[in-house]
């Protein structure tokens, strides 16, 4: 098994951080992983995506030109990598901000609505544990308590206390994730 995932969206929207669990679950798992993420120069608000790995085998290159999984989080992220997902691949995608939705009848395409639930849960900054609670309900390649290992490693110790809610966002996650086109 190899997936191979983008992860896009603006600064700030822990893009880089939930493929940052998501490689240190795999890790937890035995897994060869890549991560190798790309930003743009502003700290909030400008572009950010992240590519991850996760493999049986070894990796030979973290450099992408097509996904198993695309995980978008804006529209430009939307317009620049729709058309890069494997055809029978999946999209996942919150709609918050998306003004043209996905098109592509090849590939399976899940919405979350990460960014509400965050806002009406009072807890904004883990919207991308909602997002990645969804990923893995419809493709469940880390287990749950390998991402609380990987929240544990890649969190500072000072926000250790914020774990709770951060288990507590990705079981919303899949609790919310609704299909959307299925190949």
């Amino acid at each position: 098994m190899t997936e191979e995932i983008i992860i896009a969206g603006f600064g700030g929207q822990g893009v880089l951080s939930m493929g940052k669990i998501l490689a240190y679950s795999g890790i937890m798992q035995n897994q060869e992983v890549s991560w190798m993420p790309s930003y743009g120069p502003e700290m909030r608000g400008g572009t950010a995506n992240v590519t991850v790995i996760i493999s049986d085998e070894r990796i030979s290159s973290p450099i992408l030109t097509e996904y198993d999984t695309a995980i978008i989080l804006n529209q430009q992220s939307m317009d620049k990598f729709e058309s890069m997902v494997k055809p029978g691949g999946l999209l996942l995608y919150d709609p918050n901000g998306i003004t043209r939705h996905p098109e592509r009848k090849d590939i399976q395409i899940y919405k979350i609505e990460a960014s509400k639930m965050a806002a009406q849960m009072g807890l904004r900054k883990i919207f991308n544990m909602i997002v990645l609670g969804g990923y893995m309900k419809v493709k469940p390649i880390v287990e749950l308590e390998n991402v609380i290992k990987g929240l544990k490693k890649s969190l500072p110790e000072r926000y250790h206390h914020m774990i709770p809610d951060n288990e507590k966002a990705i079981t919303t996650g899949l609790e919310i994730v609704e299909e959307v086109n299925a190949v």
